[in-house]
């Protein structure tokens, strides 16, 4: 792995360096000493596909960085009905601070490799860094905007523009080391034909039926049912209805 440069590397943690979470993530708001403070007590970890990283209602004494894989983050309802309201992906940020307790479920969707902090290590950090804060709270009105537009995707595309929104939204995040000015894309699903369903308000029928449109169309290739390739994403952007 090339490990990035810059002005301050040699004082950086070595783990730090080669990380996406320090360029791209809330990390990158912190200074060399910092990162050496915040590295002292945080553990990296990996979490098989289906493990529950946070439950709904609980105590929240940890956040963590994404650092690769995909994270699905759900809603529960009293009944243990279940509906899925977001994905994060690397180098997102796990976790909402200056909260007792978690409202979500969050939960492995792929394997997901994680960088884990007290609570109280970023707390502190914030009031220190208002540049901590800023790249928090940039954070916090992103996904806000994406969940504006997922509504937008819900309420008023079709059938065939919903799977294509999806498909699209993991060709561009699924891996952070990938060029973002790539126009092709190859990746693995990172969920089931029914969580897809679920997330798009589908049934899981319609969801086949679309993959295999999409397929026929020759706009994606799909081999052993998960992994996709995308020959074109900005053809695969128009059929988003975008």
């Amino acid at each position: 792995m090339t490990v990035r440069q810059d002005v301050h590397s040699a004082d950086i943690p070595v783990l730090c360096q080669s990380c996406e979470a320090r360029h791209r993530g809330v990390c990158g708001a912190l200074d060399p000493d910092q990162l050496v403070g915040l590295a002292k007590t945080s553990s990296r970890h990996k979490i098989e596909p289906g493990i529950e990283l946070i439950g709904d209602a609980e105590t929240v004494d940890s956040f963590s960085n994404v650092l690769s894989g995909v994270v699905k983050l759900t809603k529960s309802l009293s009944d243990g009905r279940q509906q899925i309201v977001g994905l994060q992906f690397a180098p997102d940020f796990l976790g909402r601070p200056f909260k007792v307790e978690s409202a979500i479920n969050a939960e492995a969707a792929t394997a997901v490799f994680l960088c884990s902090f007290p609570k109280a290590a970023i707390e502190r950090m914030m009031k220190e860094s208002p540049e901590l804060e800023h790249r928090m709270l940039k954070q916090t009105l992103n996904e806000l905007d994406q969940a504006r537009e997922w509504m937008v995707t819900l309420g008023r595309k079709t059938a065939s523009e919903k799977v294509a929104s999806f498909l699209l939204m993991i060709a561009r995040n699924i891996d952070p080391t990938v060029d973002p000015t790539a126009k092709s894309a190859t990746f693995d699903l990172p969920m089931t034909r029914s969580d897809i369903a679920d997330f798009l308000g589908l049934t899981i029928e319609t969801v086949s039926r679309q993959l295999t449109r999409l397929r026929t169309d020759g706009v994606i290739r799909i081999e052993n049912n998960r992994h996709v390739t995308v020959d074109s994403l900005s053809r695969l952007e128009r059929r988003s209805g975008a």
